[in-house]
């Protein structure tokens, strides 16, 4: 699976959460009105991404491998390969990888949108 051009941006508990994430820049800093970002993204097996809150923009995760939970406004729903996680600004969001084996990949794409 490409997972996207060049080296990826390494990461920490973000967030505040715990392990390494990877993230690849699709756009490569090109822009395409309404999309501000597509990012493919690798959690490291058992890693977690904090709680954090959509503020700038809406987006959409899709789970391209793996497993794991999504916790979206506080309600925890497992994922998997084929999952797609709609964030409105002012939702809130955090990923677990369910394994401790195989990372957790995932696209995100954001785009301009209305205020809630």
């Amino acid at each position: 699976m490409r997972r996207g051009l060049g080296n990826p941006s390494r990461r920490e508990a973000l967030f505040g959460g715990t392990g390494e994430v990877l993230v690849w820049d699709l756009l490569g800093g090109a822009q395409f009105p309404p999309f501000t970002a597509v990012l493919s993204c690798e959690l490291a097996p058992g890693g977690r991404v904090g709680t954090h809150v959509q503020q700038q923009y809406p987006e959409i995760v899709v789970v391209l491998e793996g497993e794991g939970t999504a916790e979206v406004d506080g309600a925890a729903c497992p994922i998997a390969e084929g999952a797609v996680i709609a964030l409105p600004l002012g939702s809130t969001l955090s990923l677990a990888n369910g394994s401790d084996e195989r990372p957790l990949r995932y696209l995100i794409i954001k785009a301009e949108g209305a205020s809630p």
